[in-house]
């Protein structure tokens, strides 16, 4: 939560507590744009598109985005821009730099996809991921602590219906859900995983994971630590 501090519009000379709002990252944390120790506020008299944002990483997964300047309006009728500091990153956050290389499987049957999803999912930090045999269809293929995951390692696109499947199991056991495919995902798939925010990873024959939506980039950027 951001806290409150003190700030004097420019204009009337009143005093305003003010604290920054709070907007949603792609994984899910929040994020505020924090404010600048000891300058001063200042008036809005001209916007600019430019001008009306700031770029800020999450402190937790460290994805850059662009979030509204922090400013209030005073009932004076003054509009007041405070100015936006440096974010500070969570140092508990699990970071891409610090894994090593990621050492892929290569891909001859079925099982070397799952097992190679399993591969992909511990060097994330998902730890004592398990392998589901024989097949458990419909459930999920892999399991752990605090993970789920699907590997469709078929023919044709992974559809919608699995993907909800998916996110019906981890959100019964609160667990993070992937999902796997040598074939790709349907776009109703796609579109619902977005929903979702269900990461969804395409599996090449050499056994690297390749992120397809905005959820899988979170996943891969911060681990098992967001």
């Amino acid at each position: 939560m951001s806290h409150s501090v003190s700030v004097r519009c420019p204009a009337c000379r009143r005093e305003h507590a003010y604290s920054p709002p709070e907007y949603p990252c792609v994984c899910g944390a929040p994020v505020a744009v924090p404010l600048l120790a000891g300058a001063d506020a200042v008036l809005v008299r001209h916007r600019s598109w430019s001008d009306a944002w700031a770029e800020v990483p999450c402190g937790a997964c460290g994805e850059p985005g662009h979030w509204p300047q922090p400013e209030f309006c005073c009932p004076c009728g003054a509009t007041v821009r405070l100015a936006a500091g440096a974010a500070a990153a969570d140092p508990g956050a699990t970071r891409t730099t610090r894994r090593g290389p990621f050492r892929p499987l290569t891909i001859r049957t079925g099982d070397d996809a799952v097992s190679c999803a399993a591969h992909f999912l511990r060097w994330l930090g998902f730890g004592e991921v398990e392998t589901a045999s024989p097949h458990p269809a419909p459930g999920p293929d892999l399991r752990g602590p605090a993970v789920v995951g699907l590997v469709d390692a078929s023919t044709v696109p992974t559809g919608c219906a699995a993907i909800e499947t998916l996110w019906l199991y981890a959100m019964t056991e609160q667990r993070t859900p992937v999902a796997f495919s040598l074939a790709g995902f349907e776009r109703g798939a796609r579109n619902r995983a977005d929903e979702l925010r269900l990461a969804l990873f395409v599996l090449d024959l050499t056994g690297t994971p390749q992120p397809v939506n905005d959820a899988a980039d979170a996943v891969l950027h911060r681990g098992a630590g967001g």
